[in-house]
């Protein structure tokens, strides 16, 4: 059984910073095409950060030299770090994995970034 398990969701203020975690279970992170995507009251899901099991990655144009996406293999774990943050990245993050074409969700984290 396949899952995806979001941490480090909460409150901060502008200009700060958080680390989200993606610990896995049932499947390979360095194995996975691995994702961070991101949803905000009323609107779509996004993706906010990719990492391919080639280890390239890319990134919304919004979080564009904040946001780092990375991934720890021995703890099958992946993250986002989000620096300078701003009110309108308050969302629900969620993480996804690709498994050769099997889709897998996390059950989100909410980031609330407020003064």
């Amino acid at each position: 059984q396949v899952q995806l398990v979001e941490s480090g969701g909460g409150l901060v203020q502008p200009g700060g910073s958080l680390r989200l975690s993606c610990a896995a279970s049932g499947i390979s992170v360095s194995l996975s095409n691995m994702g961070w995507y991101r949803q905000a009251p009323g609107k779509e899901r996004e993706l906010v950060a990719a990492l391919t099991r080639l280890s390239s990655t890319n990134y919304a144009d919004s979080v564009k030299g904040r946001f780092t996406i990375s991934r720890d293999n021995a703890k099958n774990t992946v993250y986002l770090q989000m620096n300078v943050l701003k009110a309108e990245d308050t969302a629900v993050y969620y993480c996804n994995g690709d498994y050769w074409g099997q889709r897998y969700w996390g059950q989100g984290t909410q980031v609330t970034v407020s003064s």
